[in-house]
């Protein structure tokens, strides 16, 4: 007997489907994928391979969106064919086929439906994230090193490219700090709920005593800037060193003072490089990213300013947003949004969207709350 009620279940699908694709707004992305296509199919395209690149990426992106859509659309329509043959053959296999295949699209609607939940100015950019290991020593720079490879683990699952840009290995084991960029449509309005202080609690592997220890990381996210962003920034206000790469590398890497230090003087922000080859692809990386930084924020000042002006001064985030716990119990707990995972090794194989989920209805439940 089947355990989901179908009639009512599957035009509940068809609903929040149409609902999705109103809120994308099919005509507009219709017209992108045409104007995309037409730019593409240019025959000076390539002249200038870095436009190239992105309008192909944009195309594919925008192409993937909407075959999300008509796939969900025809598979919502082979689901109630399925049900109904199941329901005149009495077919008790097909049913529980049918209510996998239910279950399947569920997830996909739901995580459809969060991504429409991200209107943020800088949402759908590609996100670049910071990790620095915090208070805790050795365990600390251990558990920066284990929130890059889940992050990592994550875009892998999906599919996403990632980049490394900057790598600062800590003396006996771990990280000191990372820089990595994920190249993918909202990126950052995903990843952006992912900052702020983590905590991890377990029976320390450095400690010979067998000790619980409690460490900490920080992570940063940014939207990655792009050419037609302005931010001016005074060369007079930058401080620019260089030095040789560390850590493994390929031919020239660790030969070569190809690395860049960059430091914004008036704000006394940091960017370090070195993952490219040349001084010139490091110092032009760098610069992007402290341009986002910068533009990052000049917005969280305006933001304060009019949290001020309102008489809000309430904290949206806390010190420490996320625990990770290993020992006594098991369990990885956001305390933004209550959520929990009872299995923290499946969190740290990249098994992360039900968090991140959780923290974007979280995040649009604050500002609707603090808009009212």
């Amino acid at each position: 007997m089947a355990t989901v009620d179908f009639s009512e279940e599957i035009p509940h699908l068809r609903s929040t489907l149409e609902s999705i694709a109103k809120v994308t707004d099919l005509d507009a992305l219709n017209a992108k994928i045409a104007d995309l296509e037409e730019q593409a199919a240019a025959p000076d395209l390539w002249d200038d391979v870095d436009n190239a690149q992105k309008v192909s990426s944009a195309l594919s992106h925008a192409q993937a969106e909407r075959r999300r859509i008509d796939e969900l659309t025809s598979r919502i329509d082979d689901l109630e064919i399925m049900v109904q043959l199941a329901a005149e053959e009495s077919d008790e296999d097909t049913l529980h086929e049918a209510e996998t295949e239910y279950a399947s699209i569920r997830k996909a609607l739901d995580e459809l439906e969060v991504r429409t939940l991200l209107s943020g100015e800088y949402d759908e950019r590609n996100a670049v994230i910071t990790i620095r290991a915090g208070a805790g020593g050795v365990d600390a720079a251990d558990f920066a090193e284990m929130l890059l490879r889940m992050y990592l683990r994550w875009a892998e699952r999906k599919g996403y490219p990632t980049k490394v840009m900057d790598t600062s290995y800590a003396e006996e084991a771990g990280l000191k700090s990372v820089t990595f960029e994920v190249s993918a449509p909202y990126a950052y309005g995903t990843l952006s709920v992912e900052g702020g202080t983590h905590r991890l609690v377990r029976i320390s592997p450095f400690d010979n005593q067998g000790r619980r220890q409690t460490s900490f990381a920080a992570v940063e996210v940014i939207p990655l800037i792009e050419s037609t962003d302005t931010v001016e920034i005074d060369e007079n206000d930058l401080k620019i060193d260089v030095f040789r790469s560390s850590g493994p590398g390929g031919q020239s890497v660790n030969t070569t003072d190809s690395a860049v230090r960059m430091t914004h003087l008036p704000t006394g922000i940091v960017v370090s490089m070195q993952d490219e080859k040349s001084q010139i692809q490091n110092r032009a990386a760098a610069l992007r990213v402290m341009q986002s930084r910068l533009l990052l924020l000049k917005k969280a000042e305006e933001a304060a300013e009019r949290k001020e002006l309102a008489g809000d001064v309430k904290a949206s985030w806390g010190d420490q947003m996320r625990s990770y716990v290993l020992n006594p119990y098991q369990m990885v707990k956001d305390l933004r949004t209550e959520h929990t995972e009872g299995n923290p090794q499946a969190v740290f194989d990249g098994d992360i969207d039900a968090l991140l989920e959780a923290g974007i209805r979280w995040r649009v439940g604050q500002q609707r709350e603090n808009a009212s």
